[in-house]
């Protein structure tokens, strides 16, 4: 018996050791570049891709992606088809009712692109009668319906890439995003042909969140630890300035 007990003991013990021993990153099926895009192999690269890849090998896990769609990040959490939703989502009030979040990994700003021979400006005196397209389910538009609702119209898409088209094409005024894909956009042969950055919106740490971090399940503090952690390690050794000079011209912290 007492040998039973023993072994039941050191399976308990191992079940628990190795609970995170594969972590399943739950990425958002669409192009959101730079954060996550897929190479033509259709191999999930990017900003995050490349975060994440350091978190697995501080960590020295094995670490996995699995696709979802932007709405169905939250319920694939909850409903234990993935460990941690890392997409570019904002640390919000709201989504704390739901879930936990790690520490931040980088801070998202929105703004607008719109038009060159448009006027400049994102705020209600250049926005008053506009069609501003807008991601579905996003902390933008929450942000639109609380500032802007009274004075322009929403379009909603199912991802920012389907609003770049309208805009290019002149059926919409506006794109409102975080300002890393917009920025990218105005990159591209079609961005640099039609439109321009317009500005920031003013900010609205309640809506737009204080920041992005990784998604966890409620009370799943062991996993939420080891991932901040992680991000602090990677900061520490130089490895976040070092992969995001291959992105960015600033900091994303």
């Amino acid at each position: 018996m007492k040998h039973l007990v023993t072994a039941l003991a050191f399976a308990a013990f191992m079940v628990t050791a190795n609970a995170h021993a594969e972590i399943r990153f739950g990425v958002v099926n669409e192009a959101y570049p730079p954060y996550t895009t897929k190479d033509a192999s259709g191999k999930s690269v990017g900003w995050e891709i490349d975060l994440m890849d350091a978190l697995c090998e501080d960590l020295k896990e094995k670490c996995t992606i699995v696709d979802v769609a932007w709405d169905g990040l939250i319920p694939a959490l909850e409903s234990k088809k993935i460990d941690v939703i890392w997409s570019s989502m904002s640390i919000t009030d709201e989504r704390k009712k739901r879930i936990d979040f790690t520490d931040k990994y980088y801070s998202a700003l929105a703004g607008m692109v719109g038009p060159k021979d448009g006027v400049m400006g994102a705020a209600t005196e250049q926005l008053k009668g506009k069609t501003i397209g807008i991601a579905v389910s996003t902390t933008q538009s929450m942000y639109f319906k609380k500032h802007f609702a009274d004075i322009a119209t929403e379009r909603s898409y199912s991802t920012v890439d389907e609003s770049f088209q309208d805009l290019a094409s002149g059926r919409i005024d506006y794109v409102f995003a975080d300002t890393g894909p917009l920025k990218e956009f105005l990159k591209t042969d079609l961005g640099k042909g039609c439109c321009e950055y317009k500005g920031s919106v003013a900010p609205d740490d309640a809506i737009l969140g204080a920041g992005v971090g990784g998604g966890v399940r409620k009370g799943d503090d062991e996993l939420r630890e080891k991932l901040n952690a992680a991000i602090k390690a990677v900061r520490a050794s130089g490895k976040y300035a070092e992969f995001s000079k291959k992105y960015f011209d600033y900091d994303p912290y």
